[in-house]
């Protein structure tokens, strides 16, 4: 059974996305591969980032797909992603920032048993 997810985001995020709802309606995130603020999660009011073949799904934090890169997913596929929040102003386009905070990245490598039982990922245009 596929049951391991691929991305998770913790309790203070939870709450910075329910802000972020309320204000921008449905979102959306995407890793960034570097550009901006180096590496980060970027959030988006779903549908202002365009998503193509060149993104994979890794799954779903709080209700909001989440994206990556089909080219840094190769980096990161044996990575569990933990979405955060921490005070302080990033320099990217995500919808957080003038809130005074942004999200970040946490990760882990996944456990023989996680890497056997993760949910499956899908190309961006297919989702």
């Amino acid at each position: 059974m596929k049951n391991f997810p691929r991305v998770k985001v913790t309790h203070a995020a939870q709450q910075v996305i329910a802000e972020l709802r309320a204000i921008h309606g449905a979102l959306m995130f995407h890793q960034s591969g570097g550009c901006c603020d180096g590496s980060s999660p970027m959030c988006y009011a779903d549908g202002d980032f365009i998503v193509g073949s060149s993104d994979v799904w890794l799954g779903e934090i709080d209700g909001c797909d989440f994206y990556m890169a089909k080219d840094q997913f190769e980096f990161w596929k044996h990575t569990e992603l933990t979405i955060d929040v921490t005070p302080g102003r990033g320099a990217s386009f995500s919808l957080e920032i003038p809130l005074g905070v942004r999200f970040v990245t946490k990760s882990r490598v996944f456990s023989v048993e996680e890497t056997e039982n993760l949910i499956e990922t899908r190309l961006g245009d297919m989702v």
